[in-house]
């Protein structure tokens, strides 16, 4: 095992199922070929069959283990099903309440269970459903928030409810470079989950509008504003984007379900229609205007400078922490 292993694999990095198909199988092999832990999103509707596909493809890219997140808040029974078929190495859960049974029989299938949440009690919840890890997300992260505290806050809390039961607690949340990681292991955390970091990557599969957004943009905002018809009460941290600062104040009766069609997109496998103020990011398919559409980004968006391989990101995390804690901490004792 290598430096800050967790869960019997190399790094204590993962990189977060992306939504709703930005990590697909290219992505998560090149994490899970770094050593660290990549996560496919299983859709958010069922298809075993085509999960399966995406499972098989991403084991034909790499022989490493790597997991499949299921959002818990949308159809997903026949999915799991299919993951604990396949037997993938972890299941990530995320907005919903992950249940004894599941775990269960995660476990006779031989693959762990990761619940990600944003309150302490939720916490106490999974870790008395005997989960093997949990993912601790702060309100500093990007895409669909569940908690309200900050990292900093939250992680500690958790590390002390948890740490007497031997559970690995990951944090997540504006977490893109090696500051971040070694401040999650002085909170206490074992590992760090990465989104917007790997979504700013050579192989993940969002626009390339969207990636050289990432790169050029610095602020985010808490919001509301979009996806309210198909997942509502699932608030967002998005880019403020000319278009999301000409509609911020969206009142609260509007939705996408009357909105024009601004572009159309892929995703897994299946055509769809994407309208003003859907919660739908640009994935490489997509068409229309681009620039209009949400962009999910978390409050460290401002560190990153460049899209690079996935395995450089992984690469930079494990040796910049290495070199912050040896040199920098370490010297300064």
């Amino acid at each position: 095992m290598g430096w800050r292993g967790i869960l019997g694999f190399e790094y204590g990095i993962i990189q977060a199922p992306l939504g709703p198909d930005i990590s697909g199988p290219e992505l998560v092999a090149a994490v899970a070929n770094a050593g660290a832990i990549g996560i496919l999103r299983a859709p958010d509707w069922e298809c075993p069959d085509y999960l399966r596909e995406l499972i098989r493809k991403t084991k034909a890219l790499t022989d490493k283990p790597f997991g499949v997140g299921i959002v818990l808040a949308f159809p997903h029974k026949e999915n799991l099903k299919c993951v604990l078929e396949e037997k993938v190495a972890l299941l990530q859960l995320y907005w919903g309440q992950v249940t004894k049974d599941v775990v269960a029989d995660a476990h006779r299938a031989g693959v762990k269970v990761v619940p990600q949440i944003g309150s302490i009690e939720e916490a106490k919840h999974a870790a008395d459903a005997g989960v093997d890890a949990i993912i601790v997300q702060g309100h500093e992260a990007g895409g669909h928030v569940i908690g309200q505290e900050a990292l900093t806050a939250l992680v500690p809390r958790v590390v002390d409810l948890v740490g007497s039961k031997g559970i690995p607690v990951i944090a997540a949340g504006g977490i893109v470079d090696e500051r971040g990681y070694v401040a999650a292991l002085a909170l206490g955390a074992q590992g760090v989950c990465l989104g917007t970091r790997f979504l700013a990557t050579e192989e993940s599969y969002a626009h390339p509008e969207y990636k050289k957004k990432l790169v050029e943009m610095s602020e985010t905002e808490y919001t509301n504003v979009y996806g309210r018809a198909r997942w509502p009460g699932a608030p967002q941290r998005v880019l403020k984007t000319p278009f999301f600062l000409e509609w911020r104040n969206l009142p609260n009766h509007e939705n996408e379900a009357n909105q024009p069609v601004i572009g159309r997109s892929t995703i897994h496998g299946m055509e769809k229609e994407i309208r003003r103020f859907a919660g739908t990011v640009p994935n490489k398919t997509t068409t229309g205007d681009i620039e209009n559409m949400v962009m999910y980004a978390g409050e460290g968006v401002g560190l990153i400078n460049e899209i690079l391989p996935a395995a450089q990101v992984v690469k930079r995390l494990v040796e910049g922490a290495q070199t912050l804690i040896q040199q920098r901490l370490t010297s300064s004792v």
